[in-house]
């Protein structure tokens, strides 16, 4: 199976490059790697021109954020499963894509999803979050459940039947996006127990206080477009749910 993988970057020079090499490292062979870049000026076009030879498809235009941009991606992709990685994250190990495909075949899934650590910018052996997830059962997501976003892959076909990321949410489409997926459409799905993804922090939706409550008034938002039961209650779990990955030791 061909797996498409897509990052989206925009003056990321620091990490970029980190991200790159993530991808081509892993041992699976049939990867077809998708960069968008936003018109980068920091040196970041540089940076993956220098693997232009390994990346499949690549772009620098000015687009209107993350989610544009990783619609430009699933817009290029030809893959069976598709996954995104961001450009300030790196893949957990050069097995991951293996693990990805070997479930999503053995369990005869339609997506799969994986844990998540949350580590220091500029030192990534200092752990700040783990995200462990569970396996998914009817009604998680109305007691605050979601699944680690970049640990997700998804199979073509629901992509091409369901959607592509909604633009009109700024922070929360990837929650609006798996919510559409797993709540609404009832998609089959398999967790893998271990970490798939490696996340430096300092992303957009947990940057400020300002931009925690937008996502929060996107994450209601994301239950009323999709026609679906669940309100303020829930999201107030989507936040409170969050807090034990805090409470991890740095190594």
């Amino acid at each position: 199976m061909k797996v498409s993988i897509i990052t989206a970057a925009f003056n990321n020079c620091n990490t970029i490059e980190d991200s790159i090499r993530s991808v081509l490292s892993q041992k699976y062979e049939n990867i077809e790697y998708i960069v968008v870049d936003g018109a980068s000026s920091d040196g970041t076009v540089e940076i993956i021109k220098k693997y232009q030879d390994r990346i499949a498809n690549f772009t620098s235009e000015p687009d209107s954020g993350i989610y544009h941009a990783l619609n430009k991606g699933l817009k290029m992709s030809t893959g069976d499963i598709i996954g995104f990685l961001h450009a300030d994250d790196i893949y957990a190990g050069s097995m991951v894509i293996d693990w990805v495909v070997s479930r999503m075949i053995n369990c005869n899934t339609e997506s799969c999803y994986g844990d998540l650590l949350y580590v220091h910018k500029k030192d990534i052996n200092k752990i700040f979050r783990r995200w462990r997830s569970c396996y998914y059962t009817d009604g998680l997501f109305k007691r605050g459940w979601m699944p680690p976003h970049p640990t997700f892959f998804a199979r073509r076909e629901v992509y091409d039947n369901l959607g592509h990321f909604n633009t009109d949410f700024k922070i929360a489409a990837d929650y609006e996006l798996m919510l559409r997926f797993l709540e609404g459409n009832k998609i089959s799905t398999h967790y893998i127990p271990e970490v798939l993804i490696i996340m430096r922090t300092g992303g957009k939706s947990n940057r400020s206080l300002k931009n925690l409550l937008i996502k929060s008034s996107e994450d209601y938002k994301a239950w009323k477009v999709n026609n679906l039961d669940g309100g303020l209650y829930t999201v107030l779990l989507k936040n409170i749910s969050k807090l034990p990955q805090f409470f991890v030791k740095s190594s």
